[in-house]
């Protein structure tokens, strides 16, 4: 990978009793504007405020549930604890469930693209799988955890490298016969019902042809951003500026109540591990209240560090 590429995850490939040791590299750059919320009259940062929207009035962390909502205006609430006993458990494995035709996954299923690049001497084994997708036209369809979040995914060959490209789950794209749309029928028989004619189909694939080439990323850019830009250069330049002073960092709040579901995921996963060696069985669950002590000494911190930045919108 190139220099400065931070890996991301650490795990393996698995599938039968292969065993890929790889590493992550976000293959994707999100370089939208950012717009901070300033007040024009003295030019400070404005921040976010957890406002309650039947009163207006702002409300602090510890009076904070999350709920459900499973009808209009009707809640369950659950709690850290429960949301906790749920999280997927990390396996750092990208484990492939089957293999099928590259083809047949739709672009709409395709959300984010990662690098898989081979770690700890996994060359060899790395280029056999590329070179076997390459050859058979398939791609491998994975589950793998990141970052607590379990994902659909697939393992697609692309050049020199592999890419593992999340998915959005079945049930996050709507179905075509779901939606009341007026779409001609596919093929021959949609064209004739459409009405289109031997000749318009000559000229349209002739407009294609003529319109075809390579695909060139570097041709294509965000209009919108660069646009902006040329705009903030051109102010900085004839010294169109403001000075924004960030306010100094509150002091942690008392009775913050937020819990780090990430810190107490992994450290209910490493007393479950170490339990089932002693005990020989799997532990289910765990006392939260220590957990949770320790959870929120470090909820503190990042309350205030959160309270103090501004709020941002992207374009």
């Amino acid at each position: 990978m190139a220099a400065g590429s931070r890996t991301l995850w650490k795990g393996a490939i698995t599938f039968g009793l292969v065993h890929i040791p790889v590493g992550l590299h976000t293959a994707a750059i999100e370089e939208g504007v950012d717009f901070d919320w300033l007040d024009k009259r003295s030019m400070d940062p404005v921040g976010y405020k957890r406002i309650n929207k039947k009163t207006g009035k702002e409300i602090t962390k510890e009076n904070i549930v999350k709920g459900v909502e499973y009808e209009d205006g009707k809640y369950v609430i659950i709690s850290p604890e429960e949301i906790e006993a749920v999280y997927p458990r990390t396996t750092q494995t990208i484990e492939i469930q089957r293999f099928i035709e590259s083809s047949e996954i739709p672009f709409v299923y395709l959300e984010r693209p990662y690098y898989v690049a081979p770690v700890n001497k996994g060359q060899k084994v790395y280029a056999l799988l590329r070179e076997a997708l390459i050859k058979t036209g398939k791609v491998g369809l994975a589950k793998v955890v990141i970052a607590t979040k379990q994902h659909l995914a697939v393992l697609v060959p692309s050049g020199p490298a592999l890419v593992l490209n999340l998915l959005r789950w079945g049930d996050e794209v709507k179905s075509l016969a779901d939606l009341d749309l007026d779409l001609p029928a596919a093929g021959v028989k949609g064209a004739k019902g459409a009405k289109v004619t031997p000749a318009e189909m000559k000229m349209a694939e002739r407009l294609i042809d003529e319109m075809s080439g390579r695909w060139e990323p570097a041709d294509f850019k965000d209009e919108f951003k660069h646009a902006v830009m040329k705009i903030v250069e051109k102010k900085v330049k004839a010294g169109d500026t403001e000075t924004v002073i960030e306010p100094e960092e509150e002091a942690p709040q008392e009775n913050a109540n937020v819990i780090d579901l990430t810190e107490l995921l992994q450290r209910s996963l490493k007393g479950s591990k170490a339990g089932a060696a002693r005990k020989g069985e799997e532990v289910e669950s765990k006392p939260a209240s220590a957990a949770g002590k320790s959870a929120k000494a470090t909820a503190k911190k990042t309350s205030a560090r959160k309270s103090a930045s501004p709020a941002k919108r992207r374009a």
